[in-house]
């Protein structure tokens, strides 16, 4: 049996609002968004990998609030986790430096106005109910 491999994603969530990145590769991801994350690398625990992915991706210092219920099957052997991160206190404000384009702050009734990656789409689901319900 193949043993699986978590990629993390972060629901950023600052102020209300859901952080997200527009894919800049590879090709066929290009210009279609999700939350920004990668793979947990070996000995590496999902929530230091989500910190390291979003300094490496967005140049942020972020903390792991709690994983989002669920997990979702990407490309075998493949699953995606998600935890609600926040940004700490003196940050840098996040920019788009590793496969990304662009980042959007998203408010709640703004969540699917964005081409969302298919893999992400039940994650976002899942995250949206909770910034709907006032999650931080």
């Amino acid at each position: 049996m193949t043993e699986r491999i978590v990629v993390v994603g972060a629901a950023l969530l600052d102020d209300g609002h859901l952080l997200t990145a527009r894919r800049s590769a590879p090709p066929e991801l290009a210009g279609r968004w999700e939350l920004p994350g990668g793979k947990v690398e070996p000995g590496e625990t999902p929530e230091d990998a989500l910190v390291r992915e979003l300094r490496e991706e967005l140049g942020v210092d972020a903390e792991v609030v709690e994983r989002v219920p669920g997990e979702w099957p990407l490309k075998p052997p493949y699953v995606l986790q998600v935890w609600t991160a926040r940004l700490r206190p003196g940050s840098a404000a996040p920019r788009p430096l590793q496969d990304h384009d662009a980042l959007r702050r998203l408010a709640p009734g703004e969540i699917w106005d964005v081409d969302w990656l298919d893999q992400d789409v039940d994650a976002v689901r899942q995250v949206a109910s909770r910034l709907e319900a006032g999650a931080r």
